[in-house]
């Protein structure tokens, strides 16, 4: 009698369980229930639909054209970048998306570095944005713009990463340096990349639980140094407004999946990629903040040895929110769009 409690309590356990590590399904934009579908979209090659709002000067009479990538947590509408003067001056069209799962595009359980890559080459077809167009990707937006220069390099006319978001188990490190600057990073933050990238199968589980502190980036209390503090709460309105609405569909396929492909298994290494422009007819820049809490600069400084031919930009006394300081955007467009002209 006690060994078929101890079994019915133990099957019992295990299904509960395996049902706190399920995520509800995703609240998919245009469904019986789902969020309203206000923002223009177009359809991708495998059914699902990608969100897009285009910024700057009209696209007709534009000299560059950019396409921005949002960062974690973010969405389409996070295109600070596209407030400066030089946007008239230049004569720069925008258009920024949201990415799988964010705001109004459709989740992607198959996402990867490459489809994502390929979603954001297919939105620049479809809307007929000529052969060759810019990329600019900020924070975890960085990590899909070392995608389109693995994948699409031969459709770039330049690329900039902003602050772009480390994986620590790229092979091109050395052992001790990335365990360093993993060690810098909160232990919470520690446990929760570690089960995303060991088993991440257990991400949202261990995110949502009661019993460890999650992530602190995915709760908000990210390591945010003085200029951070300063800009967010400057923009902290805004920040909470949009992130409303870039996770309305589900903590899960936004937040929770970008975690799961960023911080996974790569299936290339970054510091193994070849200069995609080696006719000097474009430029790839790096921008990052010495002082930044979630992007060991140190780790920075390493990739840009290995890739001497990324521009790189080292701010000093800058976070990981500097974009959004004043003049900021204008010389990260400029870099990227004139050089040292």
């Amino acid at each position: 009698m006690l060994k078929r409690i101890i079994a019915i309590l133990l099957i019992g356990f295990l299904g509960w369980a395996y049902q706190t590590t399920r995520p509800l399904p995703p609240n998919i934009c245009g469904s019986s229930e789902g969020p309203p579908i206000a923002a223009p979209r177009i359809k991708l090659r495998d059914g699902r639909h990608l969100a897009y709002k285009e910024h700057g000067v009209p696209k007709e009479i534009a000299t560059y054209k950019i396409i921005l990538v949002h960062g974690f947590g973010l969405s389409r509408h996070d295109a600070a970048i596209t407030t400066s003067e030089i946007v008239e001056e230049l004569g720069v069209y925008f258009v920024s998306f949201d990415r799988p799962g964010y705001g109004e595009s459709d989740p992607d359980p198959k996402q990867t570095r490459k489809s994502v890559a390929l979603d954001l080459e297919e939105l620049a077809d479809q809307l007929e944005l000529g052969s060759k167009f810019y990329v600019i990707g900020f924070s975890m937006g960085g990590q899909v713009v070392w995608g389109c220069l693995k994948y699409i390099p031969h459709r770039l006319a330049g690329a900039t990463l902003i602050a772009p978001v480390i994986n620590y188990w790229w092979p091109g490190f050395p052992a001790n340096l990335s365990k360093e600057a993993y060690c810098q990073q909160f232990p919470q933050d520690q446990w929760a990349l570690r089960v995303t990238h060991y088993a991440p199968w257990l991400t949202y589980w261990w995110n949502t639980q009661k019993w460890f502190p999650a992530s602190s980036v995915a709760t908000g209390r990210p390591k945010f140094c003085r200029q951070d503090i300063e800009l967010a709460l400057k923009f902290a309105g805004r920040q909470q407004m949009h992130k409303a609405y870039a996770t309305q569909q589900g903590d899960f396929e936004s937040i929770y999946r970008d975690m799961m492909v960023g911080f996974g298994r790569w299936e290339f290494d970054p510091m193994d990629l070849k200069e995609p422009f080696a006719d000097s007819e474009g430029s790839v820049h790096l921008w990052q903040g010495d002082e930044d809490g979630l992007v060991p600069v140190t780790l920075q400084r390493y990739i840009v040895t290995k890739l001497p031919w990324i521009h790189y930009h080292e701010l000093p006394g800058a976070g990981h929110l500097f974009p959004y300081a004043d003049g900021m955007s204008g010389a990260i467009i400029k870099a990227l769009l004139l050089g040292d002209k």
